[in-house]
Formats: C-alpha cells, structure tokens, sequence
C-alpha cells in the first residue's frame, strides 16, 4: 500500500475519535442528562443521541472504510461484502431503536412530533440509510443481481452512502444544538457557556472531525483494494465468470471446427464434379 504509515496513523486517528464521540454521548447522558431508562420521560430519550453516535455515527464509520483496510486484502470479498453488511445492519437496528425511544418520549410527554429541521433531515436520512442497505444486500451481496446492473448501481452505492453519512454528521449537529436550547435554561443557558454547553460543543467536534477522517481515507484511490487477479464473479444462474468465458471459448471453438468442416467438405465436392467433368469429356471425345 502507498503512504501506508499515513493511512495507519488516520486510521488510530479516526479509531479514537470515533470511540470518544461513543465516550462523551455516554458522559453527557450519564452526567448532564440525568442517565438512561425506558419509561417515556427523559430518561428514555437519552437513548436517542447514544444510539445514533454509536450505530449511524461511529459503526457506518467503520463500515465505510472496512474495505481499506489492508490486512483484509487477503480475505475473500464475498467475507468483506458479509462483514460491510452487518455493521451496516447493526447500525441500521440501533437507529430504529433511537427513534422509537425519542416517538415514544414525545408522545407521552405531550411534545409535538416532527416539526424541526433536525426531524425532518434526521427521518429522511434514517429512510435512505435503510433503503441502502437493502438494495445493496440484494444487488451486491446475493448472486441473483447481473454483472451489468451490478456495475451500473456500484457508482451510485458508493455516492449515496457518502452523502448519507455526511447527512447524519449534519443531523447529530442539529440535534446537539437543539438540545442545548431547549434543555439549558436561565440562570445556565446555553449563551453563557455552561460546562454542560462546552462538553457538548466538544462532543460535535469530535464527531465532525471523525467524519472529515471518514471521508478522507475513503476517497484516497492508493487506498482503495485492489482487485483481485483470479476473482470469480457470480453470475445470475450460479456459474462463474471463468466458467462463462470457458463456454464462450468451447462455443467458439466448435463453430470454428463447423465452420472448417463445411470448408473442407465443399473442397472436396468441387474435386468430384471437375473429376467427373473432366470423364465425361473423355468419354465424349
């Protein structure tokens, strides 16, 4: 791999911003929030931030850059495809849970649903994250989807899950900040810059920071995997990409020994009649 003690140090980097983001969600709902539960109060809400940190933040973090880690290069793609759909899977459970324990908190305290910014980027960010992970557990993990589909979709894939993981930086941001306006009122409010305002400043800094180090090393190309040499490609009906050149070899093969049969055959037609040609002029004279 090119600048690979580069790549090792943001990938520590990004390691450990990403496990602190987990750490002061955790310290911010523990100490500043009054802790966590699930019986429609605050408490239960809380979960909301933790969840989303951890399982759309800091683990579709991991999953983005699970191919560029080159100590897997070795491993078989159908393994990575399988491990890069679990992360996203278990991102995907742990952002359902946050927005059921967030509805649920707001329908028993009487609070409006639905109505921010922050709601309205978060939700839709939640639905296209889904919508990722199952077209892509269709067309690029199970071996029905055909190569062409496959190549089509593989640019699109790659884009979208970037722009949704950027969308989910922007919405925890949002949602830090609203918070903080609601939740820090007079004589601590959020302008005179309380110690739980700080912490949660810092909080979004590490998350953004963790997404700039997302971003930075998946869009590297020297550290993109390479392909590999002797790769088979699963084709709609089963077969292989070798077995389907194999055919085409012996298809091509068989019509080129047709092909020179009739060749000879028609040589040998074209002997007999100047040979009987030739007889019946002698017969004649």
């Amino acid at each position: 791999m090119e600048g690979y003690w580069l790549f090792l140090a943001l990938l520590v980097s990004a390691l450990l911003v990403g496990f602190l983001s987990v750490i002061f969600t955790l310290v911010w709902v523990l100490h500043y929030r009054e802790g966590l539960g699930w019986d429609g109060t605050q408490l239960e809400f809380n979960w909301h931030p933790v969840l989303l940190v951890t399982g759309l933040v800091f683990i579709q973090g991991i999953a983005i850059i699970v191919y560029r880690l080159p100590w897997t290069w070795k491993c078989s793609k159908l393994l990575m495809k399988s491990i890069h759909a679990g992360l996203n899977a278990v991102a995907a459970i742990l952002a359902i849970i946050a927005l059921v324990a967030v509805f649920d908190n707001h329908n028993v305290s009487g609070i409006p649903n639905m109505y921010s910014l922050h709601s309205w980027v978060g939700l839709t960010a939640v639905i296209c994250y889904l919508l990722q992970l199952v077209s892509g557990f269709v067309v690029f993990l199970l071996p029905w989807a055909p190569l062409s589909l496959r190549a089509f979709l593989m640019p699109i894939h790659v884009y979208s899950g970037l722009v949704i993981f950027g969308t989910v930086i922007a919405t925890v941001l949002m949602g830090v900040t609203e918070k903080l306006i609601f939740g820090l009122r007079a004589p601590a409010s959020y302008s005179t810059f309380p110690p739980e305002g700080v912490f949660a400043n810092s909080l979004g800094l590490l998350i953004l920071v963790f997404g700039a180090l997302i971003f930075w090393i998946v869009t590297r190309p020297q550290w993109k995997r390479p392909k590999e040499p002797n790769s088979t490609l699963l084709q709609p009906n089963g077969g292989t990409a070798e077995g389907v050149r194999g055919s085409m070899a012996a298809n091509s093969g068989y019509n080129m020994d047709k092909s020179d049969s009739e060749l000879n055959n028609e040589v040998a037609a074209r002997k007999r009649n100047f040979a009987l040609d030739e007889a019946g002029q002698r017969s004649t004279m």
